[in-house]
Parts: structure tokens; C-alpha cells; sequence
């Protein structure tokens, strides 16, 4: 299922959940979305729907700024939880798996000079 197609079922399932806010960010979504594909004259990859969706998180997250400098903190509330819902359909990033080994390289002595290639 393309990400496109899951915004689309997401925005469906918001609707019959009549749940507001979730379904007024899908559609803000949705409408960028069809608004670069009319532009650029293309259907979009998912590649190029993960980058929309990392601007429009980045633009909330510095209306949330502006908001916090201007004692608004309802209007940033508004905005944290449209980033709530922009973040579930970009990727998570990964965590670095746990080593039970100590994270320090061992070092081992240079090679001698003249020494074969395979050896430094």
C-alpha cells in the first residue's frame, strides 16, 4: 500500500471516528499533496509525500516557536498535536543496536616499515 493510499484510508477511519482534529490535518495533508502534484503536472512518490511531510512538520514546529514567544501556548498545543499526527506516517528513525561488548576499538601496533600491504 503506497503512502498516499494509507493517508486516504486514514482519512476515511478519521471520518467515521468523527475525530476533528486528526481528520482537519489528513485533509491539510492531503490538500499539499494534490497541490504539487497539480502544479509539477506528476503523481507523487512516496518519497517525494515523505518530503511534504517532513516540511509541514518542520513548518509547525516553528509556528510552535513563534506561538511559545507570543505566551500562546493553546495555539502551540494545536500545532504539537497536528505534528502528532503528521509523525505517524514518517519512517521511525533507527536505534543503534546495544553491544554487550565494550564500544572502544582495540588498537594493535603499526606495521614495520616494508612490511606486504595485507599487513598495515
Amino acid at each position: 500500500m503506497t503512502l498516499k493510499a494509507r493517508i486516504t484510508e486514514d482519512m476515511k477511519d478519521a471520518m467515521r471516528a468523527r475525530d476533528a482534529a486528526r481528520l482537519s490535518t489528513i485533509r491539510l495533508l492531503q490538500a499539499a499533496i494534490k497541490q504539487r502534484e497539480v502544479d509539477e503536472r506528476i503523481e507523487l512518490t512516496d518519497a517525494d509525500v515523505l518530503a511534504i511531510l517532513d516540511k509541514m512538520v518542520k513548518q509547525r514546529k516553528d509556528s510552535i516557536a513563534a506561538f511559545e514567544a507570543g505566551h500562546r501556548p493553546d495555539l502551540a498545543a494545536n500545532e504539537q498535536a497536528e505534528i502528532a499526527v503528521l509523525q505517524t506516517y514518517l519512517p521511525q528513525p533507527l536505534t543503534p543496536p546495544r553491544s554487550t561488548r565494550s564500544s572502544r576499538k582495540r588498537s594493535r601496533p603499526p606495521a614495520p616499515p616494508g612490511s606486504p600491504a595485507w599487513a598495515r
